[in-house]
């Protein structure tokens, strides 16, 4: 399996290749890289002599996710980052797994084994990176939420659900009928639960449905502001850190 890194911390990426001579002596690292233009250049001429890349998210000149605005990337991704708040972004391009540093080899070689059991499912020839990940997580989604109504208790499928939004600890989503119910997640949990190509974290209080989204406009200091198609009295604003990969989940990137 041919290898490239991309990672500005060069400590980091020395341990990284131990790793991975450690999980498979036959491994080849083809480069390392340690920024975002160096990426994209090289990615234009030479994608094609990898199999997987390794890549982190925050590099000497701005984050990883900038190289998808910039070049199509058709290898699959193992991102590795002391951050875990880029988790759903990660997983809207080719990621197969998210390794928080200080990276310990099993957490490493069970994101081998599940790339590995990707390509056993298909044939080598036919092997499409999105394809794959589309079928190993289009069962993990949630698709209802349990509510309570009075002494009662009632089940909201996701497709019905325009938002959730939290208020101080508590969190609550929001019908297409314009209905509100108070649930027992947490956002941060519901980013894991939710399908990354329909719902979207737009700031620390609102994570909203794709099809629920009636306008988007540029707000103040290159913000974007969201507005739902239901009647709902608070503003969703897109913050600058956020804007680009919005515009690429909503561009279905």
């Amino acid at each position: 399996m041919k290898v490239l890194i991309i990672e500005d911390e060069v400590p980091a990426a020395e341990k990284l290749e131990r790793y991975l001579l450690r999980y498979d002596s036959e491994i080849e690292i083809i480069d390392k890289l340690t920024s975002v233009q160096e990426s994209i250049q090289w990615l234009q001429n030479h994608q094609s002599k990898i199999d997987l890349i390794f890549m982190d998210i925050q590099l000497t000149d701005g984050k990883s996710f900038e190289i998808f605005e910039s070049i199509k990337v058709d290898k699959p991704i193992i991102f590795i980052t002391a951050f875990d708040e880029y988790a759903i972004e990660a997983f809207q391009v080719n990621s197969i797994a998210y390794l928080l540093k200080p990276i310990i080899f099993s957490d490493l070689e069970a994101a081998l084994n599940k790339l590995e059991n990707l390509r056993n499912n298909l044939s080598q020839n036919s092997f499409d990176i999105n394809k794959a990940l589309q079928n190993i997580h289009k069962d993990q989604y949630k698709t209802r939420f349990m509510v309570k109504l009075g002494e009662h208790i009632k089940s909201i499928t996701t497709d019905s659900i325009e938002l959730f939004y939290a208020e101080g600890r508590t969190v609550y989503l929001i019908t297409d009928q314009e209905r509100k119910f108070i649930i027992d997640y947490k956002l941060e949990e519901l980013e894991e639960m939710l399908d990354p190509q329909i719902f979207y974290r737009a700031n620390r209080s609102f994570i909203i449905n794709i099809n629920a989204i009636e306008d988007v406009v540029v707000y103040s200091n290159s913000r974007l502001l969201v507005s739902p198609r239901i009647t709902f009295d608070k503003e969703i604003v897109v913050s600058r850190d956020k804007v680009s990969s919005f515009k690429n989940w909503f561009n279905g990137l």
